[in-house]
């Protein structure tokens, strides 16, 4: 599927913003090259970076890289459940409540890295299998109705989006 198919409605426009950063992509294709590009682009941060923050309130770079796997993982889970037919609503998560549970001084470079590998390889596995029909299914999840496609989307996305904020803001310092 690509993001020209997916089935409207979005979400809302806060989510379109993470797929216009994407184009006219192929679904498991953007997923299979974040997964080669997204580690390398993480080991190209300057080590004495990764505890960098652009100005007072915002997160750290570690926390952003963290933010994304975790944004996935909550992503990830919400599609298994539609595409599974549960109907049941989802609450929505609070990214500053996870960031902040967060212990940054555990992480390094390679354990993020690893951490991401093993989510993403997660959630190639979950969308590889799943044909038009089920990508078309929806649920509602943080008052919104998603459909699954909608959200593999939200996940490549998400990731390019933090992706473009790290280069732009905080390594551009």
């Amino acid at each position: 599927m690509r993001t020209t198919d997916i089935i409207l409605p979005l979400p809302e426009p806060f989510y379109k913003k993470y797929i216009d950063t994407l184009g006219d992509v192929e679904l498991m294709d953007m997923l299979r090259r974040q997964m080669n590009n997204f580690p390398k682009f993480i080991e190209s941060i300057p080590d004495d970076q990764m505890d960098y923050s652009y100005g007072e309130g915002k997160w750290t770079i570690t926390e952003v890289l963290l933010h994304i796997i975790d944004s996935e993982r909550v992503f990830q889970y919400r599609a298994l459940r539609f595409c599974r037919g549960d109907k049941t609503p989802l609450p929505g998560f609070e990214q500053d409540l996870y960031v902040a549970g967060l212990n940054t001084k555990r992480y390094t470079k390679e354990s993020i890295i690893e951490e991401y590998k093993t989510v993403r390889r997660s959630t190639i596995a979950l969308f590889a299998n799943l044909d038009r029909s089920k990508l078309e299914l929806k649920g509602l999840a943080s008052d919104l109705e998603w459909s699954v496609a909608a959200l593999g989307f939200v996940i490549c996305g998400h990731q390019r989006y933090h992706r473009n904020v790290i280069r732009e803001r905080y390594l551009k310092a």
